[in-house]
């Protein structure tokens, strides 16, 4: 019986790929919402407060080609493009992180957009030495706080 369950099963598949498609008159052709050669642009706006010299602002970053209004938007995009693939360059620190105690300053930082066709929202902040690092690994996408 299972024999005869597999040799019908494929012979079913069999039937249906060799059948002809038809199309309703109605349909027309199919168009897609966005072509398969064109992919979502890197578009980033990064806002930054309280890091110190007038480094303050929102800032938008554009990346290939590197433009926007972001004031180091080549070796920002050139960092991100640095990234570990399958990592999320944007993640936050994991809960369970042993972090130093120490306090970088007040800076902060939100970064929204579209990064390698995903979105992005990530939050930074000098808060301990794991956000400290965290902010620092994106160095010039953010500013170097206090410089």
């Amino acid at each position: 019986m299972l024999r005869r369950l597999v040799l019908t099963a494929a012979a079913s598949v069999a039937a249906l790929s060799a059948a002809p498609v038809v199309a309703h008159a109605d349909m027309g052709p199919l168009h897609l919402s966005t072509p398969l050669t064109e992919s979502t642009p890197d578009r980033l706006t990064v806002k930054v407060t309280d890091s110190g010299h007038g480094q303050d602002g929102t800032f938008e970053l554009e990346c290939h080609p590197s433009g926007g209004t972001h004031p180091r938007a080549e070796e920002a995009c050139s960092k991100l493009d640095q990234g570990t693939w399958g990592k999320d360059t944007f993640a936050p620190t994991p809960a369970d992180s042993v972090c130093t105690m120490q306090y970088g300053g007040p800076a902060t930082a939100h970064i929204t957009g579209t990064w390698n066709g995903r979105p992005v929202d990530a939050t930074y902040d000098r808060s301990n030495g794991c956000e400290i690092s965290r902010w620092d690994k994106l160095v010039p996408v953010l500013p170097e706080a206090g410089a």
